[in-house]
């Protein structure tokens, strides 16, 4: 286990490792790194980084360092996804504290040291979990934090009653404005995603059966059920690109999502709820998908979306029960 830092003023600092899962994340990755190697980290000292990369074809783990800080770096032959990925980098760790954090993040450099001070307060004992605030380029805020998900809320998101009417089907993700100081929430988002080891390791680390989506958000309601919830640290900011990796999936990113969702909804929903969820699925969300597709004149994007759908016609078939625990350990051929 690696030790703890009494930093100046005699308090002893916990020690974190920082887990990055990397996917063609180009020159974001070392931005990110150098993030790390210039903060401030008197109150959260960085014991070991680990970049874990999922078969990069874009030359982004090559030379990569961290000056004054250990650093591992994992290569993959394939793509092993995000959950399993995670998993691989907290094996090699030994601190105390677990930071996740994409490789499209740069932290501030107060960051690590206002999350630092924010675990030494009484009140981050009852917490599992930490996130931070993301910001833009500008420095505005950015989805940090979300709701648990629900039918009401997919509901809405399939239909945009979530703009129309958000107090009868609220949306997913919190607005900032929302969410103006720290406090309690449901999940904070996993590009910067702060957990203690002892918790990790109880609930078994991310559940890799998501490949990519929602890992987080059922890790974060496991954590809850065992009486850890998530906490968001406002003042701690984190920059954040957003889907520089994802967004290279094209239309097959709503793929793993219906994949992921379905997983979720078996997993933690009653069985009717999720029954319906699939359903609307295979006709309330196709149908308009396809419409917006047709209406945008984007034919391409009408062939992607009936190969995704057929693409999950055939996952649903494959796993007749979604909530099964097998591991998913490749993204498949349609990648």
């Amino acid at each position: 286990m690696s030790e703890a830092v009494v930093p100046p003023g005699g308090r002893t600092a916990p020690a974190v490792d920082i887990v990055i899962v990397n996917w063609n994340a180009g020159r974001h990755l070392r931005a990110c790194l150098r993030s790390i190697v210039e903060a401030d980290r008197s109150r959260l000292p960085v014991a070991r980084v680990v970049v874990v990369d999922n078969a990069s074809v874009d030359g982004s783990p090559d030379a990569l360092a961290t000056p004054g800080i250990p650093l591992d770096v994992v290569r993959n032959a394939r793509n092993v996804g995000f959950a399993a990925a995670c998993n691989q980098g907290a094996a090699l760790c030994d601190s105390g504290l677990l930071l996740f954090l994409n490789p499209d993040t740069e932290i501030y450099p107060d960051a690590l040291r206002v999350l630092g001070e924010f675990l030494q307060t009484p009140d981050a004992a009852s917490y599992g979990i930490f996130g931070a605030l993301m910001v833009d380029e500008e420095g505005r805020p950015r989805i940090s934090c979300s709701r648990f998900p629900s039918l009401r809320i997919y509901v809405g998101k399939m239909t945009g009653l979530d703009r129309l009417a958000p107090s009868l089907f609220p949306p997913h993700h919190l607005r900032p404005r929302e969410m103006p100081r720290s406090g309690p929430v449901d999940q904070v988002i996993g590009a910067c995603f702060l957990v203690r080891r002892t918790l990790f390791d109880a609930l078994r680390g991310f559940d890799e059966r998501y490949f990519l989506y929602l890992e987080e958000v059922d890790f974060a309601l496991r954590a809850r059920q065992a009486g850890l919830p998530s906490c968001h640290v406002h003042q701690a900011r984190v920059f954040h690109a957003e889907e520089v990796s994802s967004s290279q999936l094209g239309a097959w990113r709503h793929y793993l999502m219906l994949c992921s969702r379905t997983r979720y909804a078996f997993a933690h929903w009653t069985r009717p709820e999720a029954w319906m969820l699939t359903a609307l699925s295979l006709s309330v969300e196709p149908v308009a998908r396809l419409a917006a597709a047709v209406l945008r004149g984007q034919r391409a994007d009408v062939r992607a979306n009936l190969a995704v759908q057929w693409r999950f016609l055939r996952w649903l078939g494959e796993h007749g029960r979604p909530g099964a625990r097998e591991a998913v350990t490749s993204m498949g051929p349609a990648f």
